[in-house]
């Protein structure tokens, strides 16, 4: 039998384990020797998620079946190496530990800290933000603080199941357009998730944003869904609790275990694993598989380097050797499937980081991939459209994983079915020498056949650089990088820095203003307000200047590569700098079009971009400058504000300037509703423009739409309205002297119309739908039908491509209107 207590040397640092044999978890027999294994293996995915976060602790030191100790402030016996940070509370200042290394994660599996729950927010982003420096900091600026993650936590009231919270974990994915979210898998009961934060926000502001996304999806799913905090409105929906991003509220921690019967763990998963119908939650041991088979799906969440967490790489274990470098690159490939050199882990060649090579990919699509030796490997670049030949142009560059360096000389054919199957042939090759290497910036001279000269590399998000041929193409003194001198390859001539353009560089950190909820009745004196359109698209801060266009949708992250159709706007501008803020839209029949939109949104790759955006071109419909050739235009007026831009060059066919809408309010309104636009903005013609906060200055109201149709059938309630319905089955005449399913209603139901549905309901019961032929098989599931005989009438906010009416509300029944008037009165609705 294994010994009871042991004394281990961990980063240097002496622990006492004692008490090894006792089981932790009853039902499994998980025991506290097996829970510090477990911190050891996973510290490499874990501590990532941690490090430079408050951590507050639940211990079981006797086990999950007993109550757990609470812990915020540091124990005494902590050991002394155990960094920490003091947040002053209002009962007074506590100590935090900063979990950085696999010790700290070791001392805390000895004292049975089980689970380890984070803020969005490190004390570095803090301290910059609100003190200035690294001091202590206080609770009472815990929402002014910038966190670096959003998070949703996606809860399931009582009859829902883990893959209710899936369908809602897409729906939110969908919502937040070209943002990328990782899954988490709680361990507990529902499903969290993350995204990237570019530091602009507050703690305050991020709440506000995830709050208005569950809001938005419980209007679209009111029978699944809902964002309000009362338990008792929970049952039989999930509940997206946005408040966690609230700088004084955490999270349990990714791979954290939970004091559960079990030892399961909050487990980053794939989108693809989240489709899997019997999705449940992981024990560590099944983590720990998946941790050996592929990267963590979180890698790189923190810095913004994350591509959505897609799917995991391919089945070979990931090195443990001094070349980590590559982790990603043997993942992704298998030595048995593809020609490529797939080294097996070991010391990293030595050179002279002086070698290039740019490679003609024909994969799905024809791209260029640019590789740079660097460290003794391959920094990769994937260039669509290959190396700029002028200083006018510049390309997008997604940065790809590491290449071994026997790729420089790799030309072949990668199977059909293996990551980036497809031809590959060298299009150029030689030396370069380094002027910058930085993690947001690269500037080198290529010496090859047909690439040569200064170029630099410009990290504008994420994954996306530009490349850009620069003007002086004198090659300058090889400099100092960011991590050890350079060495030059051949004697260069000092010269002067090349002179800067005196096009100014607009700033990049402007938040779009949001608008205020209302009505046309909140529109008093109508002189002072000017009406705009309210589209079905994604908001976006599109920035002209020097180094380009870069387009930030209204979470801060960079989608430029997303939409590459619309660098037609930096020709647009003619050599002015500016910041615009507008909306992208995608149209179908001529209007704009949500369903259209999605097709785009979530498309990063740019391979995939290609593809897509020949079927789903955009527009960009641009109504506000916020900044015109350096100057700062915010505290113009709107009317001011609206006259310059007006005055601009944008009257391409992709990138344009919509006309206001003429008033007063409710003629502005019926007139986005002849266009099928989602409603209209009111705002006032002397308000400023006030970055990142919603004001009441601008209004946005939403058409709603009128329509009688034909009860068909109904779903039985749960919850709160378990024994009377749930949602109302809804037809409408199809034109032909028929009725066609229109889709579901669910909200806009009192308890006395319920009481009034159910005894109109009762005596129609029948046997089969009346609409048979088109209604959905998952519509259809549980459904109740009725003889299609009574006619109500619902409030609706626009018709979906598939003929559903979307965003709807009852209004009650029409005893005055028989289904036989409908049919031989009302044309077929839009289609």
């Amino acid at each position: 039998m294994a010994a009871d207590s042991a004394t281990v040397e961990v980063d240097g640092h002496r622990i006492a384990l004692t008490h090894l044999r006792k089981v932790l978890y009853p039902a499994s027999g998980t025991t506290k020797s097996e829970v510090i294994a477990y911190f050891a293996e996973v510290a490499h995915a874990m501590i990532p998620h941690l490090a430079d976060r408050p951590v507050t602790r639940k211990r079981w030191p006797d086990g999950v079946t007993t109550a757990p100790f609470f812990h915020k402030d540091l124990p005494k016996g902590t050991p002394s190496w155990v960094p920490r940070r003091t947040i002053r509370h209002s009962d007074g200042p506590k100590d935090y530990p900063l979990v950085d290394s696999p010790a700290t994660l070791a001392w805390l599996g000895q004292i049975a800290a089980l689970e380890l729950h984070v803020p969005q927010w490190t004390f570095g982003s803090a301290a910059a933000s609100v003190a200035g420096g690294d001091g202590e900091i206080t609770e009472a600026v815990f929402d002014a603080v910038h966190p670096n993650r959003l998070v949703f936590d996606l809860d399931p009231g009582p009859g829902v199941e883990l893959v209710d919270c899936a369908h809602v974990a897409r729906a939110v994915r969908e919502r937040m357009g070209g943002a990328a979210l990782v899954p988490v898998t709680s361990g507990s009961k529902g499903i969290h998730l993350y995204a990237w934060l570019d530091g602009s926000l507050t703690s305050d502001d991020a709440s506000a944003y995830a709050r208005e996304i569950a809001e938005a999806i419980e209007q679209d799913m009111p029978d699944l869904v809902v964002s309000r905090m009362a338990k008792s409105l929970r049952r039989g929906k999930v509940f997206i609790d946005w408040s966690q991003n609230n700088g004084s509220k955490t999270t349990i921690a990714p791979y954290s275990l939970r004091g559960r019967e079990h030892p399961t763990v909050a487990a980053p998963r794939t989108w693809e694993e989240l489709a899997d119908p019997e999705l449940r939650h992981l024990e560590y041991t099944e983590v720990l598989e998946l941790l050996a088979a592929a990267p963590d799906p979180m890698q790189g969440l923190e810095d913004g380097d994350n591509d959505g967490a897609e799917t995991r790489g391919g089945s070979r274990r990931r090195g443990r050797g001094p070349d980590t470098k590559l982790d990603t690159y043997r993942s992704m490939r298998s030595a048995d499937k593809t020609p490529e050199p797939v080294p097996e882990p070991g010391l990293l060649p030595q050179g002279d980081d002086d070698t290039f090579v740019i490679q003609e990919h024909h994969a799905r699509r024809l791209h260029y991939d640019f590789r740079l030796e660097r460290d003794g490997v391959l920094v990769s670049w994937a260039v669509p459209k290959g190396v700029p030949e002028s200083t006018g142009r510049n390309h997008l560059a997604v940065h790809t994983e590491d290449h071994p360096m026997d790729y420089a000389d790799f030309a072949g054919e990668i199977p059909h079915g293996e990551y980036g199957g497809g031809t590959v042939s060298i299009w150029d090759r030689g030396t370069y020498a380094t002027e910058k290497w930085r993690e947001d910036e690269v500037i080198i001279v290529l010496h090859g056949g047909k690439a040569r000269g200064r170029y630099a590399l410009i990290r504008t998000g994420g994954k996306n650089w530009l490349m850009h041929r620069m003007k002086d193409q004198s090659p300058q003194p090889k400099q100092y990088d960011d991590h050890r001198p350079a060495t030059p390859t051949a004697p260069v001539t000092a010269r002067p820095a090349p002179a800067r353009s005196t096009r100014p560089e607009p700033p990049k950190d402007l938040r779009p203003m949001l608008a205020t909820a209302g009505s046309v009745e909140d529109v008093a004196d109508e002189r002072r307000w000017r009406f705009e359109g309210k589209w079905d698209g994604i908001r976006a801060i599109a920035t002209v200047g020097p180094s380009g266009l870069t387009l930030r949708s209204r979470l801060g992250n960079d989608v430029t590569p997303t939409y590459p159709e619309l660098a037609v706007l930096a020709e647009l501008l003619d050599g002015h700098s500016a910041v615009l803020d507008g909306e992208i839209v995608a149209l179908q029949d001529g209007r704009t079009s949500f369903h259209e939109m999605q097709k785009r949104m979530n498309v990063q790759r740019a391979r995939d971009v290609a593809r897509v955006m020949r079927d789903v071109p955009v527009q960009f419909w641009i109504f506000d400058v916020l900044n015109l050739d350096g100057i700062s235009l915010l505290d113009k007026r709107y009317d001011d504000r609206r006259r310059i831009l007006e005055a601009l060059p944008l009257t391409g066919g992709v990138c344009l300037v919509p006309p206001q809408l003429a008033g007063p309010a409710r003629d502005a309104l019926r007139g986005s509703a002849d266009r099928q636009w989602e409603g209209i903005v009111a705002k006032l013609g002397d308000s400023t423009y006030q970055p990142g906060r919603r004001s009441h200055s601008w209004l946005k109201i939403k058409n709603f739409l009128d329509l009688e149709v034909v009860v068909v059938g109904w779903s039985p309630g749960t919850g709160r309205r378990e024994g009377t319905v749930g949602a109302l089955l809804l037809a409408v005449p199809d034109g032909a002297g028929g009725l066609r399913y229109a889709g579901k209603v669910g909200t806009g139901f009192t308890d006395a119309i319920l009481d009034q549905l159910m005894q109109a309901l009762a005596p129609l019961r029948a046997d089969r739908s009346a609409v048979a032929d088109t209604i959905p098989r998952a519509d259809a599931a549980g459904a109740i039908w009725v003889r299609p005989e009574l006619v109500g009438e619902v409030k609706y906010g626009q018709w979906t491509p598939e003929r559903r009416l979307r965003a709807t509300s009852w209004r009650g029944l029409r005893p005055d209107k028989t289904v036989a008037d409908l049919i031989a009165g009302s044309a077929p609705p839009p289609s």
